[in-house]
């Protein structure tokens, strides 16, 4: 008891084995829902053009036949294949026929100019008004040839735009026409430059296109192209980057992660077992802290259902979102560090908000900077919101809240490792987590605190208010309780922040510690005013029934007056299982009166021979500190107040007096109280009760008065 720190009193047992189970399949019932998100089918959203969410790694090693990329290599050769036309020899010969045939026709009034012995007057005469599309010159040549000259030039014209047309010819014109006659017309004939230039001009305007584009002989060429060219294929080795996370998917990427059938839907079985084990894993050692270092907690189911159900809620709301950009950065886990801490202790809440952390990091695909993140500015929400006594430390801590996460986020942008979300996303973030865990905080508070039965400051400062309908009752009805309460709390509140104990706490506990006294209030001395004491006319025994009646009797009131449960808690721990001292040492006078008091050896032994037991009060023994300090405040307050002399020596003396009585007869086993903090509790009741009843000047005034009263009084007798 009196070591720091303190040990558990006990192994682990039976009872703990089976906290241990249930707790721990509630809380890994509840996280499991969480698997849910990765048993249900989920769509990756893979697609050609869809930016790729996170990395995109290759399963295994693998040989894949691209397609796409296959395709791009064929249309290659394909289009580097040139139009592909209809031209064959026979076909031109054909041609070549026709147009020599329509040739010699169209000749054939120039024959007839040349034949029938025409003088060549005649002749120039018909020849003048034929052929007038040559150009002047070689009509001019036209016009002074004989017969013989003209079958020569005749002939070369045939032979030329026969020749010509045995060449393909995919378009015509003036130009080409007049180049490919000259070019095939017969130099063996002996004909000079004017007469050749003569058949050259006849030939040229017979010359047409042998040769046609065809699409079916291009399509064929093509096609034969594109079978030609080898299946492009991929070599992809396990754990190969196929698309980084931010770029856009191509169709050749979509071809690979189709092969590994990346893009289907599917149940990630390995994700979910994954996350139930790491949830196990985390609830056992929560639950195995809890008992090892908050025993208290550990045995009270309720306490136990805030911590359990708090980490759960908070898990499965990190869960939800995970993966997603920048979501999981405007989710309130500091609410989590805030509430708990203010509804049980900053061990407790340190403990969750880390395991909290790292599953949130988890979740995220392994994400340092979001377990940073969490848990540093739910730490920095724990270090800044004190009692919670106010509002305005919840507003406190939400800037301390805000300004550490945007801290987090400005660091790990600045080393180079941000998320996937822009800072000015992630800085809105940080600010919003920040702003709506304060308002969760604040809301929620009072509203846990009542429903887990856990005393909040707002509370119990509700409480302390002298209108409470039980409160106001005590100055009316038991005017000494009352101040004595009082009194208690003053004491009891100064001692509880010298050892670090809830001030605020003890001291309204103190006000309602004595409330029973209003069941009976004259069988309480301080409330006699002067008059006759009953307990003079009693036995012992019913003196100290009537005594102990009024703790049953202050829980009563206090359950009809509907107090909280751990208020209530106070009203039998503050006398514990002491001795009623007064009434047992009228017991034991009593039963050695007989052989002549306790001077005497048979006088001592008849009062050694009173059962101790039956005048001791109920219990239990004070369970926590700021019980304990309410049990020596009372019994040093009423001690201290019954002193003729209270010099400091004397109340000193009686102080230690009163703390050594309790601390022998284990009425403070069940506390953590240590040696110092009782050493640092007697100075405080000591300098407390030396300001309370410190001598004061005797005013005139005040002498006047005291001279009357005592006139009065002697008038009377």
């Amino acid at each position: 008891m009196l070591t720091e720190p303190p040990e558990r009193g006990r192994a682990f047992g039976r009872s703990d084995a089976a906290r241990l189970v249930v707790a721990g399949v509630l809380i890994l019932l509840a996280l499991a829902s969480g698997a849910l998100l990765d048993l249900a089918p989920s769509d990756p959203g893979l697609a050609a053009g869809v930016v790729a969410p996170a990395a995109i790694a290759a399963p295994r090693d693998a040989t894949i036949a691209n397609s796409v990329e296959t395709k791009a290599a064929q249309d290659a050769a394909a289009a580097a294949v040139p139009p592909q036309y209809d031209f064959t020899a026979s076909g031109a010969s054909q041609v070549a026929a026709a147009q020599v045939t329509e040739l010699r026709k169209d000749l054939g009034p120039v024959d007839a100019a040349f034949q029938n012995g025409k003088t060549a007057e005649a002749r120039q005469a018909l020849l003048t008004d034929l052929l007038n599309w040559l150009s002047p010159a070689d009509h001019s040549t036209l016009l002074v040839l004989t017969p013989d000259r003209w079958s020569l030039v005749e002939e070369a014209a045939g032979s030329a735009l026969n020749q010509a047309e045995q060449v393909e010819i995919r378009q015509v014109d003036p130009t080409s026409q007049a180049t490919l006659a000259q070019q095939y017309t017969p130099g063996a004939l002996g004909l000079s430059t004017a007469e050749t230039q003569l058949a050259a001009a006849l030939a040229a305007p017979y010359l047409v296109t042998n040769s046609a584009y065809s699409p079916v002989l291009t399509s064929a060429a093509r096609a034969r192209a594109a079978a030609a060219v080898d299946t492009v294929t991929d070599s992809v080795k396990a754990g190969q980057v196929l698309v980084d996370r931010g770029h856009v998917i191509s169709d050749a990427d979509m071809v690979r992660i189709r092969f590994f059938e990346l893009d289907v839907s599917r149940v990630d079985w390995g994700k979910s077992g994954s996350w139930l084990l790491v949830v196990a894993l985390t609830s056992a050692l929560l639950l195995a802290w809890l008992w090892r270092f908050r025993p208290h907690y550990w045995e009270r189911t309720r306490t136990l259902i805030l911590i359990g159900g708090t980490f759960a809620a908070a898990v499965l709301v990190e869960k939800i979102p995970g993966g997603r950009t920048w979501f999981p950065f405007a989710l309130p886990g500091a609410a989590v560090g805030v509430l708990l801490t203010l509804l049980l202790d900053e061990g407790v809440a340190s403990i969750v908000l880390a395991l909290l952390a790292l599953l949130a990091g988890v979740v995220n695909g392994l994400s340092l900077e979001l377990a940073t993140y969490v848990f540093l500015g739910g730490f920095a929400g724990m270090l800044a919101v004190g009692k919670g006594e106010r509002q305005h430390p919840f507003i406190v801590a939400g800037m301390a809240v805000a300004a550490t996460q945007l801290l987090v986020v400005a660091v790990f942008w600045m080393v180079g490792q941000p998320a996937s979300a822009s800072l000015l996303e992630l800085a809105g973030a940080a600010v919003g987590s920040a702003v709506v865990a304060t308002i969760i905080a604040l809301g929620t508070f009072s509203v846990l605190g009542n429903l887990f039965g856990i005393l909040t400051p707002p509370q119990l400062l509700e409480l302390a208010n002298p209108t409470q309908p039980v409160l106001r009752r005590l100055p009316t009805e038991t005017p000494g309780t009352y101040h004595h309460s009082l009194m208690v709390g003053n004491l009891a509140e100064r001692a509880a922040s010298a050892i670090g104990a809830d001030p605020l706490l003890t001291r309204v506990a103190a006000y309602y510690h004595d409330i029973g006294k209003l069941a009976n209030p004259l069988a309480f001395i301080e409330n006699q005013a002067g008059g006759e004491n009953i307990h003079d006319s009693l036995e012992p025994e019913v003196s100290a029934t009537i005594l102990r009646q009024h703790v049953q009797d202050g829980v009563d009131l206090a359950v009809r007056y509907g107090l909280p449960k751990p208020l209530i808690g106070f009203i039998p721990q503050h006398h514990g299982t002491a001795v009623m001292g007064f009434v047992y040492g009228k017991a034991r006078d009593a039963a050695a009166a007989p052989f002549g008091g306790e001077k005497t050896t048979a006088g001592r032994a008849a009062a050694e021979a009173v059962d101790r037991t039956r005048f001791r009060h109920g219990g239990p023994k004070p369970q926590s500190r700021e019980a304990a300090l309410i049990m020596l405040a009372d019994g040093v307050e009423a001690s201290v107040r019954s002193l003729s002399n209270r010099e400091e020596p004397t109340i000193r003396a009686m102080v230690g007096r009163i703390i050594s009585e309790r601390l022998d007869d284990g009425q403070l086993d069940d506390c953590d109280l240590t040696i110092r903090d009782l050493e640092r509790i007697r100075e405080v009741f000591v300098g407390q009760l030396l300001g309370m009843y410190h001598q004061r000047v005797a005013y005139p005034s005040s002498k006047v008065v005291e001279i009357e009263s005592r006139r009065e009084s002697s008038g009377r007798g």
